[in-house]
């Protein structure tokens, strides 16, 4: 069927622009009132009102009626038919996908743990089999499936697909991720680092809601941090920006992944938790040392909170640079809670400029683990391009 296309500045070229915007804050966002649609895109809410109605009826848009305030609206937000992504997230020790509909709703997901410096052709393998089966389980055709959005625990060119340092997960250098695992499942693929998404799932879904500047600080197997300034992801020039956790904070100190010694993440990690403790513990898992220090271990906690005062004198220096209304603390560590929050305040509060800390928020996530994955989701529906058919019986093209 051959579309006509619209001449640059005419009417119909405008209206186009139009519903692609308004359909671009909807995957953005999520479930909207049309009223928040008007504030999000700058158009009237008389040309909002008319192009939802055209794009339900093309079976592009949903609505249903919400109370805001107690008043009622009416909330927006694409149609569940048109398709699914799948959301992966590639940790140091987990695997987990999340398959969400396009209005972000998350229909299945599966987790299983990862062998220490696990492989990436057998990652990516097994990741490709479970989407598969995942669609599958749902009812879902093969078909539906519009793309998948994979967060990896290490830096990430988003340009080229590829780690921006090597011997951090190691295998994994000089692969170029999207194209790998899009030959396995032949569907397009897009990347960031799991940090980085973790903070844009906090701020559209969870604890960072409301914030234009916040860090997402994630603490367990490693040290990383995700930056938003302005509402923007701060990536820096090849990926590497927020990577806290090779700040120096012990002079000559243990050698760290990257070469260097005496790196955050030399002092913060499981496994230097678990050696520190071994002797008075015997052997035990990170998740084991959080639950006893929860259950109220006083030897797990005075390393938990030690391992904090590190992570805080880190924090400050991040802090004192960019200045962000709120950090959302993440990672196996941050199941924690207090435990590991209030002397990562105190040691940051004490090392940061007084007047820039007293402002600051330090939170939990409230995601949880589900946050990079939920991020990866994010980034999938950010990236799809919805079936040009559908868009097509509305006009848009």
């Amino acid at each position: 069927m051959s579309v006509d296309r619209a001449t640059p500045g005419s009417q119909s070229s405008l209206r186009e622009a139009n519903r692609a915007r308004i359909v671009d804050a909807i995957k953005h966002f999520g479930a909207i009132t049309q009223v928040e649609l008007a504030g999000a895109t700058g158009l009237s809410t008389a040309t909002i009102s008319t192009i939802v109605k055209e794009l339900v009826a093309a079976g592009v848009l949903m609505t249903a009626p919400v109370s805001r305030s107690g008043r009622r609206a009416q909330q927006v937000s694409l149609a569940r038919q048109l398709g699914m992504v799948a959301g992966v997230h590639f940790s140091q020790r987990m695997l987990r996908i999340e398959l969400a509909d396009m209005a972000g709703t998350v229909v299945a997901e599966q987790h299983m743990p990862l062998p220490h410096e696990h492989r990436v052709d057998t990652g990516m393998d097994r990741a490709a089999r479970l989407i598969q089966d995942m669609v599958e389980a749902v009812g879902g055709r093969p078909e539906e499936l519009l793309g998948i959005g994979v967060a990896v625990s290490a830096p990430v060119d988003v340009r080229t697909g590829m780690l921006s340092a090597s011997g951090i997960l190691r295998g994994w250098d000089e692969v170029d991720i999207p194209t790998s695992f899009s030959r396995r499942i032949g569907k397009p693929v897009w990347i960031d680092n799991d940090a980085n998404l973790a903070i844009v799932s906090e701020q559209r879904y969870g604890a960072a809601q409301g914030c234009n500047a916040a860090v997402f600080l994630y603490v367990g197997h490693g040290v990383g941090a995700g930056l938003l300034v302005d509402g923007r992801l701060v990536r820096g020039q090849s990926g590497m920006a927020g990577e806290i956790g090779h700040i120096r904070v012990v002079e000559n100190g243990r050698v760290c992944t990257c070469g260097n010694r005496g790196c955050l993440e030399t002092v913060v990690n499981s496994t230097v938790l678990v050696e520190t403790l071994r002797a008075t513990h015997g052997n035990l898992a990170l998740r084991d040392i959080i639950a006893k220090a929860l259950a109220g271990d006083v030897g797990c906690t005075r390393v938990l909170a030690d391992s904090a005062e590190y992570v805080g004198v880190a924090l400050a220096a991040l802090c004192n640079v960019f200045n962000p209304q709120r950090v959302v603390v993440g990672g196996e560590l941050g199941a924690a809670g207090e435990i590991i929050l209030a002397p990562l305040r105190t040691a940051a509060a004490r090392a940061s400029l007084s007047s820039q800390f007293t402002t600051l928020e330090v939170v939990q996530s409230s995601l949880g683990a589900a946050a990079e994955v939920r991020g990866a989701v994010a980034l999938a529906l950010d990236s799809v391009t919805l079936p040009i058919g559908t868009l097509e019986a509305a006009h848009v093209y």
